[in-house]
């Protein structure tokens, strides 16, 4: 069995008013990397604070290591790369100094990875800290996080301020910091990041979490779907669709969309071969469509997961 290194149990935190957040449950393995999703408000940065013993809770507890995170906040610390969602650096000239005050106070010898990470984020540390533009402090916290090569790592929106490019960069940091076994919790209300970087993904709506999906569910369903376009009526009207689902059908552009469970695919692409094709293309399944289906119309009717 895996261990568990985070585990929130029936956690309340009630500022009132409906804020804060209620009765939430989960664990996370060690090696797993979990994301936190949801829009500003929900309850994600209270989640986190919880977890890294900033607050105590109403009710429930927060376990980090098997440790408690309130009670033993200062020594779970030691475990923890942490961006906070507001980002307030001391009174200090530059990036470098402040990364070095770091290094100091964690004993950090060997700055290597602090370069790499500087390097993959094309941050230009020796700027003045204070000067600095929302992007290049969110470039040197996270060199701040990266840097003590940590066993966890706690990221509250950490692509904030990030343009495309250094997106890209910042999810390579994960995919690597993943393949050494690190333990990642990282909110983020970017679908695709999370998609491309996560092995489970819980779901917050007003302090209440509502799904928590493991994303083999949405990367190795048992069936695709395809649009198919046809070049003419008659082989729009004559193809065989018994082995597969019609999901929607457009007489008026030649369009077909189905669902086939993938032992039939092959069936498919043989009765297609008889008729004139325009185009097949696989419709993607994505981590949002799921939330789309799943999650958001469920909670709508008033129901969850």
């Amino acid at each position: 069995m895996k261990e568990t290194i985070i585990s929130v149990k029936n956690l309340t935190k009630d500022y009132g008013q409906g804020r804060g957040v209620f009765d939430i449950s989960f664990d996370i393995e060690k090696g797993t990397t979990f994301g936190y999703c949801g829009t500003n408000g929900s309850g994600k940065t209270t989640t986190i604070r919880h977890i890294m013993g900033f607050l105590k809770p109403d009710s429930g507890e927060v376990k980090v290591k098997g440790l408690d995170a309130w009670k033993d906040s200062e020594e779970i610390k030691k475990y923890i790369g942490y961006v906070p969602g507001e980002i307030a650096f001391p009174d200090v000239e530059s990036g470098t100094t402040f990364l070095n005050i770091q290094a100091s106070m964690l004993v950090i010898t060997d700055m290597s990875k602090a370069e790499q990470v500087i390097n993959a984020l094309q941050l230009d540390p020796t700027a003045n800290l204070r000067r600095m533009s929302k992007g290049m402090k969110q470039k040197t916290a996270l060199v701040a996080a990266f840097m003590r090569q940590p066993e966890i790592l706690i990221l509250d929106e950490p692509t904030t301020g990030l343009d495309p490019l250094m997106r890209k960069a910042f999810i390579d940091l994960i995919k690597e910091e993943k393949a050494k076994g690190t333990t990642i919790f990282m909110s983020n209300h970017m679908f695709d990041e999370l998609e491309e970087t996560c092995d489970q993904v819980a779901f917050i709506k007003d302090g209440h979490i509502i799904d928590i999906v493991d994303m083999k569910k949405i990367h190795s369903r048992p069936f695709r779907e395809y649009e198919i376009v046809f070049l003419d009526k008659e082989s729009f009207e004559k193809a065989d669709t018994s082995q597969v689902e019609v999901l929607e059908k457009d007489e008026k552009n030649l369009k077909i969309i189905v669902k086939v469970d993938l032992p039939k695919t092959d069936g498919m692409i043989r009765e297609l071969r008889k008729h004139n094709i325009k185009s097949i293309k696989e419709k993607q399944y994505t981590l949002e469509k799921y939330f789309l289906e799943h999650v958001k119309g469920e909670n709508e009717n008033g129901t969850s997961n």
